[in-house]
């Protein structure tokens, strides 16, 4: 687990942690869909606000931190926890545009545990159990967030996209989890991945699972 401060500290700030705000595009409990945790029942917090703008965005709707209220953290939290997931899982966007240590601390004390699904662009911030990196070449991730890294979960659309998650996972912890993901509307790059795994088994594949369930 990541802590972006010293834990005694923030405890003396802990009571203000319910009053911050964030730039919620949506929350809802659902099925994760991806990644090491597919097929788990997670509670998905997505903020608005993004500084990467990926062409292929299938939730370009969340890149205007403007177009969408502020939620206090203690209404999000409390959502969270009479949702029943064991765990949350904050997206964006980018969600490390915001500090997210209040949220992520009244998450956890509200007993989920708590993962982020980021490209790596800004600071990491949080109380965060899992850390899920997918950084994207129009915006290099910090190289802060590297020693932290649990899974390394990059979209392929063609070659240089794997030549892109070789350069990050060489940053990453030697038990970091690897996967590459074809991007859902590029078909031919689901065969150059399953070509490059059978070649370089260190990586796994991951798949958007939660469209072909149908579900959010």
């Amino acid at each position: 687990m990541f802590t972006s401060t010293e834990i005694a500290d923030d405890l003396l700030n802990a009571e203000s942690f319910g009053e911050e705000e964030y730039p919620l595009m949506e929350d809802f409990y659902t099925i994760q869909g991806e990644g090491a945790h597919t097929g788990k029942a997670a509670y998905f917090i997505r903020t608005a606000g993004c500084d990467v703008n990926c062409w292929w965005c299938d939730v370009k709707e969340s890149w205007d931190e403007d177009a969408h209220p502020r939620v206090a953290v203690e209404e999000i939290v409390r959502r969270a926890r009479e949702s029943g997931a064991p765990m949350a899982v904050i997206t964006g966007g980018e969600p490390l545009l915001h500090d997210l240590d209040p949220l992520t601390y009244r998450l956890r004390e509200a007993g989920l545990s708590v993962h982020i699904e980021t490209s790596g662009s800004s600071p990491l911030s949080g109380y965060l159990d899992w850390i899920t990196l997918s950084p994207k070449r129009f915006k290099e991730p910090v190289e802060e967030i590297f020693p932290y890294v649990d899974e390394l979960k990059v979209v392929v659309l063609r070659q240089k996209d794997i030549e892109w998650a070789e350069k990050n996972a060489d940053k990453c912890p030697d038990d970091t989890t690897l996967l590459l993901q074809p991007e859902w509307d590029t078909p031919s790059s689901m065969e150059l991945i399953v070509d490059y795994v059978k070649k370089n088994p260190k990586w796994g594949i991951s798949l958007q699972t939660h469209k072909f369930l149908g579900v959010r």
